[in-house]
């Protein structure tokens, strides 16, 4: 029988970041040549192995603690040192920096021993160079031959890249290899040993900022604290997420996340920069200019790139885990990610991103649009559909990309190409977002996308809408027979916000989002519990995505259905405060009277950008803070009030201008700061609470027999 390699689990070890750098260690600190842990740089795995000994021997784990936004501390024992008796008295803090450019440790052994303490510590190393889709098939890397550089210094080479560990007051022996020092402590005394591991990388296809961020820290005050705690650990690791291109270190992206996708990703980049859009146009501006200037010129079926289109992922070489997914370095297998470019570019514009940034674009944004007329209706039926011709590509190009994510509701796997109803919705906006600015920069073409859009909604309303269990429901997708797929899933909350919906089916929408079969565990499921293909730990059928129940809980605040918004809300900081307020990608979807906590996912991500950047979506919903700069206006509907409790920020920012909210208990919001002449007008009235069974279109397709 053939060796089975599975993806390795991630959920229990403990990261640093700072991108392109990423270590990811056991809870007692060591990393293990096993599954994921080591020291990545962009896509490479350089450094395999780190175990601390003392006297050959383990150190005891006691606990763990984040020490800044790059930085955590490993407390341990060494009880079979110092003094005898029940206390102990030699302890190890080990605390552990990634850098830009590798990583440093601090060693500090404490004795608060009568009677002096002998030891030897020392950390074994290893170093595979294995390529980051390999460590995620299961497979091991080979161990690679360390040679001394010098006094203090190990190397290893390989691949372009050179990793040196540095310890100046250590032995160094190579062919373990492992780094050592004798410690010879009088009583009640201290030492502190150092090494450092740094990465010469010159291929890597990303690299850190030059300078800090520029996005605001604001400063909040919360009824709920967890609100406050859930922002400053999601800044922290955003602050270890950004990126930039080598040949462009100004502008500055956030990489998706740890450990399997510290890159590039266009979807993930745009949506994560979208969220961050209350603290500042410049990572917006940065994530826009980075993805503008690889977007597709030319028809590749093997790239899927195509004139106008956005790019889906970067990577230093071929990614191919296995399972016969092999992508390549540029990869454009995204239906969506153009779209969401046009909408990035709308959105910062009306938070005041300056017009002498917006124009260099705008030939970008006419090319993205162009890929919407000419290129993304391949059958020309008027809706937004994908395939991979190639064979080897991403078999579902929504973010719910994998292979098993589109389901009939008895389970039965859509045939491709698929028209993902989400994607509907981000067309429809794109075209009217992308008119408004050709409009006001007065360059023709608005009209065609307005009619285009216009066309989009009378198509998707005939095509998408089902009798469902709980009254009329927009389909998830429609296969390649056009039959809804007729599953109930979170992608019809993306909906929200689009104008793809009238508002009676946005009231219905919302109803659904409320029930307990998609809202009964820590936020928003991928897929109901009614569904045949529901499993509270599937990637995409079944699980509660951070991202998604944030992007849906903002539609449903700013449309005015608060108590749909509000109850994803506590579930969604609920499962902060059960994940130390470092949200992961995923966790299970099972209900909340299981555990009282969410299940993790085992291999989710984490930190993860848009996962982080949900926190200050989170935050604006709260305050319910939606500016118009172009309009001159700003609506305030705040989800803040009688049951999340009150909330105040300051240091927001409106069109570079620091501004600060505040939502008292009752939910009546004050804001300062204001820049002129931008006025506060009032919102729309709030809808009613949805009925259940509104008359709403049905689709003419039945819903499929079972084959």
């Amino acid at each position: 029988m053939s060796e089975r390699h599975l993806q390795p689990l991630l959920h229990d070890l403990v990261g640093v970041v700072h991108a392109p750098t990423s270590a990811l260690g056991d809870a007692a600190g060591q990393i293990r040549p096993a599954g994921v842990q080591g020291v990545f740089h962009a896509d490479a795995r350089v450094l395999s192995r780190a175990e601390l000994r003392v006297d050959e021997r383990e150190p005891e784990a006691l606990t763990r603690g984040a020490v800044g936004p790059h930085g955590t501390r490993f407390v341990a024992l060494a009880r079979w040192l110092g003094d005898p008796g029940p206390d102990p008295t030699v302890r190890i803090e080990r605390t552990r920096h990634a850098t830009a450019h590798g990583l440093t440790e601090e060693l500090r052994v404490v004795s608060t021993a009568a009677a002096p303490v002998r030891a030897t510590v020392s950390v074994e190393l290893g170093c595979d160079l294995a390529p980051i889709e390999l460590v995620k098939s299961g497979a091991m890397g080979t161990p690679l031959a360390a040679r001394t550089a010098g006094p203090g210094r190990l190397s290893w080479t390989g691949d372009g890249i050179t990793v040196t560990v540095t310890a100046p007051t250590a032995a160094v022996d190579a062919t373990t290899p492992r780094v050592s020092w004798p410690v010879d402590l009088a009583p009640r005394s201290e030492v502190t040993l150092r090494w450092t591991l740094t990465v010469t990388d010159p291929q890597a296809v990303v690299v850190a900022p030059p300078a800090a961020p520029t996005w605001s820290q604001p400063e909040v005050r919360a009824d709920d604290r967890r609100i406050v705690r859930l922002l400053d650990r999601s800044l922290a690791d955003l602050r270890g997420l950004r990126l930039a291109d080598p040949a462009h270190p100004a502008d500055v992206f956030l990489g998706a996340g740890v450990p399997w996708f510290l890159t590039l990703f266009g979807r993930d980049s745009l949506w994560a920069a979208r969220m961050m859009l209350p603290l500042g146009t410049e990572l917006a501006a940065g994530t826009l200019r980075v993805l503008a200037r690889r977007q597709g010129t030319r028809v590749d079926p093997a790239t899927g790139e195509a004139p106008g289109k956005i790019l889906h992922e970067l990577r230093r070489h071929e990614f191919a885990p296995g399972g016969g997914l092999s992508l390549p370095p540029a990869y454009f297998g995204t239906v969506d990610a153009t779209m969401l470019w046009i909408g990035l570019l709308h959105d910062a514009w009306r938070w005041g991103l300056p017009a002498d940034q917006v124009e260099p674009l705008l030939p970008h944004l006419e090319a993205a649009l162009g890929w919407l007329g000419e290129h993304a209706d391949a059958d020309g039926d008027g809706l937004v559909e994908y395939v991979d011709t190639t064979g080897h590509g991403l078999a579902n190009q929504g973010w719910k990309d994998s292979g098993d994510a589109v389901r009939f509701r008895d389970g039965r796997l859509a045939q491709p190409p698929i028209v993902l109803a989400e994607v509907q919705g981000y067309a429809y906006q794109a075209a009217r977002h992308g008119a408004d600015l050709l409009d006001a920069f007065d360059r023709p073409g608005a009209d065609r996308w307005r009619g285009y859009a216009d066309r989009l909604a009378h198509r998707f309303r005939a095509a998408f809408w089902v009798d469902g269990r709980y009254g009329p429901q927009p389909a998830l997708a429609l296969d390649r027979d056009k039959r809804p797929v007729d599953s109930l899933t979170s992608n019809i909350g993306h909906l929200l916000g689009t104008g793809l919906l009238s508002d009676d089916e946005s009231a219905q929408v919302a109803a659904l989002l409320g029930t307990e079969t998609l809202a009964g565990g820590f936020g928003l499921r991928t897929m109901s519990t009614d569904d045949a293909g529901f499993s509270p730990l599937s990637y995409h059928c079944g699980s509660v995505w951070t991202h998604d129940t944030a992007i849906v809980l903002g539609g449903l605040a700013r449309a005015g259905f608060t108590d749909a918004a509000l109850q994803l809300a506590d579930g969604l900081l609920g499962a902060a405060e059960a994940f130390a307020y470092r949200l992961p990608e995923l966790y299970g979807g099972d209900d909340r009277a299981l555990l009282g906590r969410p299940v993790p996912y085992p291999a989710a991500c984490h930190p993860q950008a848009w996962s982080a950047a949900a926190a200050v979506l989170l935050l604006q919903a709260g305050v319910g803070l939606y500016p118009d700069v172009p309009a001159g206006r700003v609506e305030l509907r705040p989800l803040a009030g009688p049951r999340l409790g009150a909330l105040a920020v300051d240091g927001l920012r409106i069109a570079g201008t620091p501004v600060g909210v505040t939502v008292d208990a009752t939910g009546h919001p004050t804001i300062t700061g204001l820049p002129t002449p931008l006025t506060v007008t009032p919102p729309p009235n709030p809808h009613p609470h949805p009925h259940p069974h509104l008359p709403l279109p049905r689709t003419p397709h039945p819903a499929p027999a079972p084959r």
